[in-house]
C-alpha cells in the first residue's frame, strides 16, 4: 500500500510521523524519533481523502499535522512521541468501517480522529466504541452523532446541524423573507440540516417551496435549480458542500438566479468560496471558524504557521478542526497524566479549550451531557476578495458563542451509558 510523502501524494494507505525536532518536515517526508525503549502513542485519523470533500479532508490531516509538530516539539503526550496514521474513507461508509478496524485491530491506535462524511463518522464510531478508543468527530456534522447516537467515547468539534440552523435562520427570515426552497445533499448531514432550518423557518412562521434531494458529487445542478427557480422562492437555501458547493454556485451565477433569489445557507468553507470565480462568491453564510480576527491572541501565529505549509493560503475552519481535535488528546492527557480512554473521556465533560487553541473570542468547551464542543458562529456574507487581503473572502458581521445556538442537553435525545 501507499505510504505519504506529501499532502499531495495521499494514498489509500497513508501514514504520517512525526518527530519531536522536526518542526512541519513531517509535510515533506514521515519520520519516527522516539526515546530510546518507548514505544510511540498512535493517533488514527479516518477522512475521505478522495471524491467531493477531499479538499476539506485534507485541510484537516495539514491541521492535524500542525497539532503534531507542536506536541512532538514539547515532548509529546506523557514523554511520549505521537504519529499520526491517516486513512481515506473515500466517502464510503463500508471503507470507513473497515480503515477504523485497521487502524484499530493491526496498528494498535490509542486514539481516533474523522471522519468529515457526517454518515462515515457515525458508523466509524460503532467500532470505535466497541473497541473503547476515545474518538474525536472533526468534521462530521448531522445531530446524532452528539445526540440520539451520543457514545460515552465519542466526542465532536464541529457543530451540530442544529447549531448552525440556528446561527442564521433569524437574520435570513428578516432580511429576506420567509418563502425558502432547499438544495439538500441526499444522506444524513443533508437530512438533519435541513430538518433544524424547516423546525427554525416554522417557529418563524415561514413556508417551505420545496426540496431538491441530490447525490454526493453531483455536477450538472441545472435541473435542480430550474425546479427552484419556478418555486418562486424567497430565499434559496443551498445544503451542498465540498466540490457540489462550487459546481452548485457557479451554475446559480451563470442562470442568473442570485439577482432574482437570496442565495443563503448554513455551512460554508472557505475551501469553496476559494475554489470558485469571484463573481460566484454569493451568499449569506456562517463559518464554523473564520481567520482573520483582528486582536484575537495567538490566531496570527496559526495563520503564520498554516501559510508555511499551505503554499501561501491561509487557514480554514477544517485546519482548526483538525488542529484542535489532535490538541484535545495531548492536553486532556497532560492535565489527567494518563491515556486510559475512560479516564479521559470522563475528564472532558467541561474542559475547555485555552486561547492558544481555542483561537476565537468566546469560551470554547466541551459540554459534558452531549459530548459537543460549544464553539462560535461566524455569521456574514461572502465576497468577491478583501479590501486590504485578496484571501479575506468573507465578511464577518457576528460572533455568535456556541452557547447562544446550541440546543439544551435535555433536547438533543443524547443519554449517554457509560462503561463500569
Amino acid at each position: 500500500m501507499d505510504r505519504m510523502n506529501s499532502l499531495g501524494a495521499i494514498g489509500r494507505r497513508s501514514i504520517i510521523k512525526t518527530a519531536a525536532a522536526a518542526a512541519l518536515a513531517p509535510l515533506a517526508a514521515p519520520t519516527i524519533i522516539a526515546a530510546r525503549g518507548e514505544t510511540p502513542l498512535r493517533i488514527g485519523m479516518i477522512d475521505p481523502l478522495t471524491g467531493a470533500y477531499a479538499a476539506v479532508a485534507r485541510d484537516e490531516v495539514t491541521g492535524a499535522q500542525l497539532a503534531l509538530s507542536r506536541v512532538n516539539a514539547k515532548g509529546g503526550i506523557l514523554g511520549r512521541q505521537v504519529e499520526l496514521l491517516v486513512e481515506d474513507s473515500a466517502n464510503d461508509v463500508g471503507t470507513g468501517v473497515q480503515k477504523a478496524h485497521k487502524l484499530i485491530d493491526r496498528d494498535h491506535v490509542d486514539f481516533m480522529i474523522g471522519d468529515v462524511n457526517s454518515a462515515i463518522a457515525q458508523a466509524i464510531a460503532q467500532v470505535s466504541s466497541q473497541n473503547r478508543i476515545l474518538h474525536i468527530v472533526s468534521g462530521g456534522h448531522t445531530d446524532g452523532i452528539t445526540g440520539k447516537d451520543c457514545k460515552w467515547n465519542v466526542w465532536r468539534v464541529c457543530n451540530t446541524t442544529r447549531m448552525e440552523a440556528n446561527s442564521v435562520c433569524g437574520t435570513l427570515f428578516q432580511k429576506y423573507g420567509k418563502k425558502w426552497h432547499f438544495i439538500t445533499p441526499d444522506y444524513s448531514f443533508g437530512h438533519t440540516l435541513q430538518s433544524a432550518i424547516e423546525a427554525n423557518l416554522k417557529k418563524l412562521g415561514g413556508t417551505v417551496t420545496g426540496a431538491e434531494l441530490t447525490p454526493l458529487g453531483t455536477s450538472d445542478f441545472s435541473a435542480y435549480l430550474i425546479k427552484a427557480r419556478a418555486a418562486n422562492p424567497d430565499v434559496l437555501i443551498l445544503l451542498v458542500q465540498g466540490q457540489d458547493m462550487v459546481n452548485c454556485l457557479k451554475q446559480i451565477v451563470q442562470f442568473g438566479i442570485n439577482k432574482q433569489v437570496k442565495v443563503a445557507g448554513t455551512q460554508q468553507e472557505l475551501e469553496s468560496l476559494e475554489a470558485l470565480p469571484p463573481q460566484a462568491r454569493v451568499g449569506t453564510w456562517m463559518f464554523e471558524w473564520y481567520w482573520k480576527q483582528p486582536g484575537v491572541p495567538h490566531v496570527a501565529e496559526f495563520v503564520a504557521d498554516i501559510r508555511k505549509v499551505n503554499n501561501g493560503k491561509v487557514p480554514t475552519a477544517r485546519h482548526w478542526f483538525g488542529f484542535t481535535s489532535l490538541y484535545t488528546f495531548a492536553l486532556i492527557a497532560a492535565q489527567e497524566k494518563t491515556t486510559d480512554g475512560l479516564k479521559l473521556a470522563r475528564a472532558l465533560g467541561g474542559f475547555e479549550l485555552p486561547p492558544e487553541i481555542k483561537l476565537q473570542p468566546n469560551k470554547v468547551y466541551y459540554r459534558a451531557g452531549d459530548h459537543q464542543l460549544m464553539l462560535s458562529a461566524f455569521v456574514g456574507e461572502a465576497q468577491e476578495h478583501g479590501s486590504d487581503d485578496p484571501d479575506d473572502l468573507f465578511k464577518v458581521d457576528r460572533v455568535i458563542a456556541g452557547d447562544e445556538i446550541a440546543p439544551p442537553v435535555d433536547e438533543t435525545g443524547c443519554h449517554l451509558t457509560w462503561p463500569s
